[in-house]
């Protein structure tokens, strides 16, 4: 694949890669991909993921205002140039609620801790400017506020962590494991799919990981540099929890009420069993995480292999039966047996 980053990127570079990438293409009709993707540094696949982004882009949403930009996979067409052009620009209108929803938005970013101090001084003067247009619509805004939540200081840490190419400490919760670890992290990259994560190098594990920020309890911008090795990235449009080739094989059996798994899961293989069941073979950095399936699956599925896995899980649906018990909830509700018992879907012991 052509054109390795030349490092990783955030999501304030990628814009402005991709604002400079509009300029580039107008410049030059026609443009070959691998040209392009090798002058931006990133790989075609990124490219392309951006030239999927740009036709969404323009001055408005009216027919012929958005960019017309498409490729035939060897080369990059700009079908209205003219569409950013000085005679097609009209004034910015705000109505009074959109000015007002603006300038609180600019405000609240502009208090956020770890924002680069020249990324704030050009918001704060982008807000004056927008103040000045808005006139009398402005005033309504300087009587709200906004207070971000503790995931927008956590942003603002890894971002800049990632600007200045800084090592981080996190504790962070697991909820597969239901415990918090301190970790040192080499971040990559910033990604949103449904939450925000962070994708970086975990010193702890000596392997790539992906941390979900609001799930981050304390963070630390350290002085050590960020080093991560050199990795390809990973194409994140499918699933954000990608397992790779070298990640450690586990195989789960299901009951027709547990073929979810399949459509839940990422697997390598999903074999039919006789009973409308499947047998499914997937990989995960963290097996341990898997216990918990274990438990929620109950009788309509049991992990098979590998056996300490099995014998594990095995141990916690036993354990979990005991509390139950202890709870006095088991009459209340029914045989524990009958909610998290060892019997398979077919009759067999669970975890053999």
């Amino acid at each position: 694949m052509a054109g390795k980053p030349v490092r990783p990127v955030n999501a304030i570079d990628q814009t402005r890669r991709m604002l400079s990438l509009v300029t580039y293409l107008r410049e030059r009709p026609g443009a070959r991909i691998e040209d392009v993707a090798r002058a931006f540094g990133i790989t075609e696949d990124e490219l392309v993921s951006d030239l999927d982004v740009l036709p969404m882009c323009g001055t408005s949403f009216r027919g012929g205002d958005l960019l017309d930009i498409d490729t035939d996979g060897e080369r990059i067409w700009w079908h209205n140039p003219a569409a950013l052009g000085a005679d097609a620009a009209e004034p910015l209108r705000l109505a009074a609620d959109e000015a007002t929803a603006l300038l609180v938005a600019a405000r609240a970013v502009a208090t956020l801790p770890g924002l680069r101090e020249s990324d704030r001084q050009a918001l704060l003067r982008a807000t004056a400017k927008v103040e000045t247009a808005a006139g009398e619509a402005a005033g309504a805004s300087s009587r709200l506020s906004v207070t971000f939540e503790s995931e927008g200081g956590v942003f603002a840490d890894v971002d800049r962590a990632i600007s200045e190419r800084r090592r981080l400490w996190i504790r962070y919760y697991s909820p597969a494991r239901d415990e918090v670890t301190e970790r040192e992290i080499d971040p990559i990259r910033l990604v949103s799919v449904g939450h925000t994560y962070v994708e970086a190098w975990c010193r702890r594990s000596e392997a790539r990981r992906t941390f979900r920020l609001d799930r981050v309890a304390e963070i630390k911008i350290l002085d050590e540099p960020s080093e991560p090795p050199q990795i390809e990235p990973r194409d994140l449009s499918q699933a954000l929890v990608q397992p790779a080739a070298e990640d450690p094989e586990v195989v789960v059996e299901v009951g027709p009420a547990g073929r979810w798994v399949a459509e839940y899961y990422p697997h390598d293989s999903a074999e039919e069993l006789a009973d409308g069941g499947l047998r499914i073979t997937l990989r995960t950095p963290d097996p341990a995480s898997l216990r918990r399936l274990a438990l929620r699956l109950g009788r309509d599925g049991r992990i098979v292999a590998p056996r300490d896995l099995a014998d594990s899980a095995r141990q916690a649906a036993r354990e979990a039966l005991a509390a139950y018990e202890e709870s006095g909830t088991a009459d209340a509700y029914g045989p524990p047996a009958a909610r998290v018992g060892d019997a398979g879907h077919d009759g067999r012991e669970r975890g053999r």
